[in-house]
């Protein structure tokens, strides 16, 4: 009797070997960074209507943000303080490269939760997920270069890894590092505009298939971060454009929502959760009067219901043990 293999199914991914967090998924890391955006926007509303019980529940949001981010953080380290070549490994498909970048920016934003009550921990945080975010781009440069020729298409990740660094002057401006974060701006401005610049070409050329559409939400956090860091410096002429452009971003959006959510939910909708509540931040920081805090107080309910229901529906996963193997996360 002839022995017939299959030919045309690849073999099973390899189990993960006894051990605690030996496949955490960086996949879990978009929606807490959507869960910071939440929390520091609930912070910001508070200030604008001067309300202490809001203050009091925003602070609290900001405490348990920090206590889940610290336990997911840690969890996910464990890879590679087993195996350091396990980071390249997690940057080879799209959702581990937009996972660990988020992973080093929710490094800034706790960082900047912090700053009214550590401010030379936030400073360490900062540099921290600075270098974080450095050490992800290196690695993330040389995955392109010697990848595959079809792996090297622009997408919105970039924006992540590359002009994520904006992050940081929301704690280096109200500690004094303005001449830094100046700087950091002017380079991400480059960085963000020629990536947008690409991705516009590569749009006209051939639309995105639909598993991937939820992923240019993420063109959107730039302009919103661009706008919240040049009004901390005092631009607000600047920051207003931004919001603006971010704004008229998210109706772009908006208005083809049934065209970007065809594929149905996937663990990549965390890529929604944080453009839409740093949008909301940049709203109430930068639209003057009535129609700023209505607006941003809009974008911020909305953004903390889909960013709470995505958290859990990608936490749940996670705790059941299917986001690993759904986003391809390296083994340890």
């Amino acid at each position: 009797m002839t022995d017939i293999k299959p030919r045309h199914f690849p073999p099973p991914p390899p189990a993960a070997p006894p051990g605690l967090w030996r496949q955490v998924p960086p996949a879990i890391f978009p929606p807490l960074m959507g869960l910071w955006g939440v929390g520091l926007g609930w912070r910001l509303l508070a200030a604008r209507l001067g309300s202490e019980p809001m203050a009091g529940l925003a602070e609290a949001a900001l405490g348990g943000i920090t206590l889940l981010f610290v336990f997911a953080l840690t969890a996910w380290l464990s890879k590679p303080l087993r195996r350091p070549a396990v980071l390249a490994e997690e940057l080879r498909v799209l959702p581990g490269q937009a996972g660990v970048a988020a992973a080093a920016l929710g490094v800034m934003l706790m960082a900047a939760a912090l700053v009214p009550y550590a401010p030379a921990l936030a400073r360490v945080l900062a540099f921290a997920g600075m270098a974080f975010l450095a050490l992800v781009g290196v690695l993330f440069l040389r995955q392109l270069a010697i990848g595959p020729a079809e792996a090297r298409r622009v997408s919105p990740v970039f924006h992540l890894v590359l002009v994520g660094h904006v992050i940081a002057p929301l704690t280096l401006v109200p500690l004094g590092w303005t001449a830094l974060s100046g700087i950091i701006v002017a380079i991400t401005l480059i960085l963000a505009a020629v990536i947008w610049l690409a991705s516009l070409q590569q749009f006209l050329r051939a639309a995105p298939p639909a598993p991937l559409r939820p992923l240019l939400a993420i063109h959107a956090a730039p302009a919103a971060l661009f706008s919240l860091v040049l009004s901390l410096l005092g631009w607000p002429a600047a920051a207003l454009g931004f919001a603006l452009a971010g704004i008229g971003f998210a109706l772009l959006l908006a208005g083809a929502a049934r065209w970007v959510g065809q594929a149905g939910y996937s663990p990549l909708w965390g890529a929604l959760t944080f453009p839409l509540a740093a949008l909301a931040n940049a709203v109430l920081s930068t639209l003057p009067g009535g129609p700023g805090l209505w607006g941003g107080m809009a974008l911020l309910l909305l953004a903390t219901a889909l960013t709470l229901l995505v958290a859990w529906r990608v936490l749940q996963a996670w705790v059941k043990g299917g986001l690993a193997a759904r986003t391809n996360a390296a083994i340890v």
